[in-house]
C-alpha cells in the first residue's frame, strides 16, 4: 500500500482477500476511512473476523461505521463472470448494472453517495483485485453520481 495524502470525503474500493481484520483496520485508518459500506450479498467469511457481526464489533471499536448493504450485492451466480476476461467479465458487470437499476439498489447507491460527500467511505468485498469484483461497477457508479470535485477513485 502506498501512502497519498486523502481528501476527507469520497469513496475507495477495498477487497480483505488475503487480510486480517487487522490489516484491514490498519489500511483503513492509513486512507481516513470513517465509514465502510459492506457490500457482500451475505456478509459471511471463514476468515476470523471478517463476517458481519465481529467486522461491524471491530470497525466500532477502530472508530469506523460499519453498515451492510445487502441490496448492493452480486447474486452468487453472477460471480464467476467477474473473474473471467471479455464478453464473460462484460456479461457480469452489465447484468450487475441492471441490479443497480432496481429501485431499492438506486436508493442505496443514493445513500452511499451522500456520505461520500461528507466523509471518507470505503466500499468493501471479498476480492482484492477489484477488476474482478462488483463493486468496481458500483463505484463506477457512485462516482458518477457523486460528480466533479470528489475523490470517488477505487483502491485497493
Amino acid at each position: 500500500m502506498t501512502s497519498r495524502q486523502q481528501d476527507p470525503a469520497g469513496l475507495i474500493g477495498v477487497g480483505y482477500q488475503g487480510r486480517t481484520v487487522e490489516e484491514l483496520i490498519t489500511q483503513l485508518h492509513a486512507l481516513g476511512v470513517s465509514r465502510l459500506v459492506d457490500v457482500r450479498l451475505t456478509p459471511l467469511s471463514r476468515k476470523r473476523g471478517l463476517s458481519k457481526t465481529a467486522l461491524g464489533q471491530a470497525l466500532q471499536d477502530a472508530g469506523i461505521v460499519y453498515e451492510h448493504r445487502r441490496e448492493l450485492g452480486n447474486p452468487k451466480d453472477n460471480r464467476p463472470g467477474f473473474a473471467g476476461t471479455g464478453a464473460a467479465r462484460n456479461q457480469a458487470r452489465t447484468r450487475y448494472a441492471e441490479l443497480l437499476a432496481q429501485p431499492q439498489a438506486r436508493q442505496a447507491l443514493e445513500d452511499v453517495a451522500a456520505a461520500g460527500r461528507q466523509e471518507r467511505v470505503a466500499v468493501l468485498c471479498f476480492e482484492a483485485d477489484e477488476d474482478q469484483c462488483h463493486r468496481q461497477v458500483l463505484i463506477q457508479e457512485v462516482q458518477r453520481r457523486l460528480g466533479a470535485g470528489t475523490d470517488a477513485r477505487g483502491g485497493q
